[in-house]
C-alpha cells in the first residue's frame, strides 16, 4: 500500500511542473456523468490482492471544470465488498475463520488535474483528445456490514485516463483507491484483530475500484472578442 501511496505522490509531482504551463481557457463550464466497474478491499480479511473478491460499484459526479488542466469532482459512489480470512497467516483465535459482505457509500470532493491540455480545438491552444490525469480529494463514507453502519471521513485517490469523443462528450477509465478512516468496513468484529493501534497505513480499510465511465459537458462560456483597429 506504501508504494501505490508513493507512486501516486510522485507521478502527481511529476504531473504539478507541466499543470502551471499556460493553460487554454475550456468551452464550457461544467460535465455530468458516471460510471460502472469492479471494486476491491484491503484490511484484515485480505491484506495483498484488493480484487481477490471483486465486486460491483458505480459512481454518479459533477464536475466544475476550471480550465483545460484543472477541475474539480463531486461524486457519490458505491462499491460491494467482501472478504475472508480463510488461508491466511494472521489467524484468528482458534484457527476461527471470518468472513463479511459490506456495502460502502462515499460522498467526496476532489481535485483533478490533467497532463496536458485536454479538449478539441484550434490548433494554437495545444489541445490533446487524450490525456492523463491524477485526483486527490476529502470525502464521507458510510458502511454497513452485517447490520452495523459506520461513517467515517475518507481520501479518495486516482489516477486516470480521459480520452474526448466528440467537443461534449468524455470517457474515462480510473483506478482509485481510497483510504477510509475506519476500521469497521469489514464489520465490526475484524476492528483491532491484531491490536495494533490504527494509523495511517495499518489497521484501517481501504476501498480500491477499477471504473470505466462517460460525461457530457455543458454550460458554455461566453467568449471575448477583441476589437482590433
Amino acid at each position: 500500500m506504501q508504494r501505490i501511496l508513493l507512486i501516486i505522490i510522485l507521478m502527481a509531482s511529476a504531473a504539478a511542473p507541466c499543470a502551471t504551463a499556460q493553460t487554454a481557457t475550456a468551452p464550457y463550464k461544467f460535465d455530468f456523468g458516471g460510471g460502472l466497474g469492479l471494486s476491491g478491499y484491503i484490511g484484515e480479511a485480505n491484506s495483498s490482492n484488493p480484487f481477490a473478491s471483486a465486486g460491483f460499484t458505480a459512481d454518479l459526479a459533477a464536475r466544475y471544470i476550471i480550465d483545460t488542466r484543472w477541475s474539480l469532482r463531486g461524486a457519490l459512489t458505491y462499491a460491494s465488498l467482501s472478504g475472508s480470512t480463510e488461508g491466511m497467516a494472521n489467524v484468528l483465535p482458534e484457527n476461527a475463520m471470518y468472513s463479511f459482505t459490506s456495502n460502502v457509500f462515499d460522498l467526496s470532493v476532489r481535485g483533478e488535474v490533467n497532463f496536458f491540455s485536454f479538449g478539441i480545438g484550434e490548433t494554437y491552444k495545444r489541445l490533446r483528445r487524450i490525456s492523463p490525469y491524477l485526483a486527490v480529494g476529502l470525502g464521507l463514507s458510510m458502511a454497513s456490514s452485517g447490520g452495523n453502519t459506520a461513517i467515517a471521513p475518507s481520501l479518495p485517490m486516482a489516477f486516470g485516463v480521459r480520452y474526448k469523443i466528440k467537443e461534449r462528450i468524455n470517457l474515462h477509465a480510473e483506478f482509485s483507491m481510497t483510504k477510509i478512516f475506519s476500521d469497521k468496513v469489514d464489520g465490526p468484529d475484524l476492528a483491532d484483530l491484531n491490536r495494533i493501534e490504527t494509523d495511517f497505513f495499518r489497521n484501517t480499510d481501504w476501498v480500491s475500484r477499477i471504473v470505466i465511465g462517460i460525461s457530457y459537458e455543458f454550460g458554455k462560456r461566453c467568449e471575448t472578442c477583441h476589437y482590433v483597429d
